[in-house]
C-alpha cells in the first residue's frame, strides 16, 4: 500500500529543507507544509516529537561514531537524562556502503517497535513515513532535525537509492534497533 509513495522521492538529497506532506491511503496529497514551527505542532499532535538542534560541527569522511558522539554528548546526555535511553550509537551511511541495499529493505517495510524510535540528523537527509489511521505522514528529515516516533507507531524510513547521512540513535533498550514487521 505505501510503495506508491516511494518512486518519487526515492532519491534523497540535501536540497530540501525539512517538510511534512500527508497524503491519504491512494497517494493524495492533502497537506504540505515547510514551516519547522508548523511542522513540530502538527506531528505533536499525532504523539511524534521533532525538533530542530544546532549542527555546527562538520565531520571528515573518517570521522568515527567516537568523533560524532563526542561532538553531541552534550545534546545526548540531556535527552539520556529527559528519556530514560540505555545507549545510543551512530549510523552513517554514504552511497558506497556494501550494506545500503540491504538496509534500505529492511527499513521500507513497515513495522513498529515497543520502544520511541529517535533519530538525531547530524548530516545528510532521510524520509520517515508514518501510517496514522488512514493517512501517511512523510517527514523529510534534514541535518539538524530530531524526530521521534512514538512507540507502537506504524512507520517506515526511506534513505534513498544513493544514502548521504549520519543519524545518531537513541535507544531504551540495551539490544538496540528491534522491529516488529506489521504485514
Amino acid at each position: 500500500m505505501h510503495k506508491i509513495f516511494l518512486p518519487i522521492f526515492g532519491l534523497i538529497n540535501t536540497l530540501f529543507a525539512s517538510e511534512l506532506c500527508i497524503f491519504n491511503e491512494d497517494g493524495q496529497l492533502l497537506q504540505l507544509v515547510a514551516n519547522s514551527t508548523e511542522i513540530t505542532y502538527m506531528l505533536e499532535e499525532i504523539g511524534v516529537r521533532f525538533e530542530q538542534w544546532s549542527t555546527d560541527v562538520k565531520f571528515e569522511s573518517s570521522a568515527t561514531e567516537s568523533d560524532v558522539l563526542l561532538a553531541y554528548k552534550d545534546d545526548i546526555f540531556r535527552l539520556q537524562q529527559e528519556e530514560g535511553f540505555q545507549s545510543v550509537d551512530v549510523l552513517r551511511m554514504l552511497p558506497d556502503n556494501p550494506q545500503k541495499d540491504t538496509l534500505r529493505a529492511k527499513f521500507l517495510r513497515e513495522h513498529t517497535h515497543n520502544e520511541p524510535e529517535i533519530r538525531f540528523f547530524v548530516e545528510g537527509s532521510g524520509l520517515f513515513y508514518l501510517h496514522v489511521q488512514d493517512e501517511i505522514y512523510r517527514v523529510q528529515c534534514e541535518q539538524g532535525d530530531l524526530i521521534s516516533v512514538p512507540a507502537e507507531a506504524p512507520h517506515w524510513f526511506d534513505m534513498g537509492t544513493e544514502p548521504r547521512f549520519t543519524a545518531i540513535r537513541f535507544f531504551t533498550r540495551p539490544d538496540g534497533w528491534v522491529a516488529q514487521y506489521t504485514e
